[in-house]
């Protein structure tokens, strides 16, 4: 028995593209890849500004947000895997993002 084998390019990622409810991102290969922004919670619940802070990983075979702390891969991207967070880690971190802000005693106008 033989197996065949074929040389597959990786897919890379070249821009990245968030509106309030998708993530698109743009292939080197010309192909455009459009996913649901709910499959990223982290996403979700990031800042406009958060979610645009994004750098390419490993010559674009991913994508960090490092104020979010989410890595997502194209190859998952591609075949349609969304975030597996579990639900504790994804409360414990939001947990940590919404801190009480700090009040100061309002100052007498005498």
């Amino acid at each position: 028995m033989s197996i065949v084998t074929r040389d597959v390019p990786i897919a890379r990622a070249q821009q990245v593209t968030i509106s309030e409810d998708a993530l698109t991102v743009d292939l080197q290969d010309g192909r455009t890849i459009i996913v649901p922004l709910t499959w990223y919670p982290r996403l979700v619940n990031g800042t406009p500004q958060e979610r645009q802070h994004w750098r390419l990983m490993g010559d674009g075979v991913g994508i960090h947000w490092p104020d979010l702390d989410e890595d997502i891969k194209v190859e998952h991207l591609l075949s349609g895997k969304a975030s597996n967070e579990s639900q504790t880690s994804l409360q414990r971190w939001l947990a940590q993002r919404t801190t009480p802000p700090l009040l100061e005693p309002p100052t007498p106008p005498y």
